[in-house]
């Protein structure tokens, strides 16, 4: 089995990308291209980039719920951009989601101590544990 696919490599975290779109937002109005390269910057994207389809369908699902809300900003050149911001709506899921992440690393510092206990327990052989 290659352990670069399986679930315990990590790459699971790029399930939680809408708490990392709503962080970058917080900060200031942005367009969903620099959300996108803003995100490359994150650790949980370094290997494997955030997929730009994948975000700007992201931000239209978030404008459907109420959490953004998108204007048209007009440069003086080049081409009309859709520019993302949150909503109050917005600010209190984001919110929602630093409890719901502090409660996970929670969760995940009890298991790690778990694993880890378990790691450096004796273990007997196969053999003896399994007899009829």
């Amino acid at each position: 089995m290659d352990l670069d696919y399986c679930p315990c490599s990590g790459r699971w975290l790029r399930r939680i990308v809408q708490p990392a779109v709503m962080a970058v937002l917080a900060k200031e109005p942005i367009h969903g291209y620099r959300v996108a390269k803003r995100l490359e910057q994150l650790r949980m994207f370094e290997d494997h980039p955030p997929d730009h389809t994948g975000i700007y369908r992201l931000l239209k699902t978030l404008e459907e719920g109420g959490f953004v809300v998108a204007s048209w900003d007009l440069p003086d050149s080049g081409p009309a951009k859709r520019q993302y911001r949150l909503t109050q709506q917005g600010l209190a899921c984001l919110a929602r989601w630093i409890q719901t992440l502090q409660e996970y690393e929670q969760a995940i510092a009890e298991l790690l101590a778990t694993l880890r206990q378990a790691s450096q327990a004796p273990h007997a052989p196969i053999q003896q544990r399994y007899r009829p």
